[in-house]
């Protein structure tokens, strides 16, 4: 049986992305839409076919499970919300506006035994799965590089002005440590230089003796976003394009996975307590780069 699920959110990201997604998911009733646009929950919901909601409590109503496709401040918000009724949270990261905020929600989701999942779309590509699967235990891994250039946060691109103030630490940064993490193991140190607004550059530490760098840039002008992934090991070399990885079929697997976690009652891998994890990471990079501005 299909899962009845809402999408709280109308901008972009939430229609470019989750609604297309949700619509084409077989395992997905798309049920609703709220925002803060009255204008565009109304485009939304005629081009779905689903039902525009002007309160968020009408949305959880209406449905099993919540996609949030929100700023981080309102989405632990409107998450904890929706958790203390029981819906499942498909979270975008990171998943609070501040620690403290991902903890008190992180902490609700636990307590109610909600099912989670975070919205991290590299992992859900086919390319990514076979290099994690099979590339990547081939070669013994010892360590690695990652490296993310992006024109996101050229101005006067389609980025919201919340993630053009935070950079592309903020922005991606989560994205890049977990697909190195997957790989080589969890984080446990992590020192990064450079400039938040610039480049970023980060050495990582994995708990079971492998190391890795990092380097994040945001401000190119021409040529195509590039997020690269390659593993060095005792028998040889693995590699992976992230970025022209994903694309529709990403997103689609993505929300079938989340449906399928509403469904068995059980948080999915890449949990809240995931994206909690790695935001303590990110900011954790961002106090080493705070003498930069």
């Amino acid at each position: 049986m299909a899962v009845p699920i809402g999408l709280a959110g109308a901008g972009h990201r939430a229609a470019d992305v989750y609604a297309p997604a949700l619509s084409a998911c077989p395992d997905v009733d798309f049920v609703a839409v709220w925002g803060r646009s009255p204008e565009r929950v109304q485009d939304l919901a005629d081009r779905y076919g689903v039902a525009p909601c002007e309160r968020f409590e009408d949305l959880a109503e209406r449905c099993a499970a919540v996609v949030f496709a929100v700023p981080p401040p309102v989405q632990q918000e409107y998450a904890a919300r929706a958790a203390r009724r029981g819906r499942g949270l498909l979270l975008e990261k990171p998943i609070g506006g501040d620690i403290a905020g991902a903890e008190e929600l992180t902490s609700v989701a636990v307590r109610g035994k909600v099912p989670t999942m975070v919205a991290l779309a590299w992992r859900f590509a086919p390319d990514v799965r076979r290099f994690l699967e099979i590339d990547v235990p081939a070669v013994d891994p010892v360590g690695g590089a990652g490296r993310l250039f992006t024109r996101t946060h050229v101005p006067g691109g389609p980025t919201p002005a919340w993630r053009l103030a935070r950079g592309a630490l903020r922005d991606q940064g989560a994205d890049l440590i977990d697909l190195l993490e997957a790989a080589l193991g969890t984080v446990v140190g992590l020192h990064a230089h450079g400039y938040r607004q610039h480049w970023v550059g980060m050495m990582l530490d994995h708990q079971v003796g492998r190391f890795s760098e990092a380097s994040l840039y945001a401000g190119l002008t021409d040529g195509d976003d590039r997020a690269e992934v390659e593993i060095i090991g005792r028998r040889g070399t693995a590699q992976i394009k992230a970025a022209g990885a994903v694309g529709p079929d990403a997103h689609q697997q993505m929300v079938a996975e989340f449906a399928r976690a509403v469904t068995d009652g059980r948080s999915h891998q890449l949990d809240a307590e995931h994206g909690l994890h790695l935001q303590r990471l990110v900011e954790a990079a961002e106090s080493d780069l705070l003498l930069h501005g």
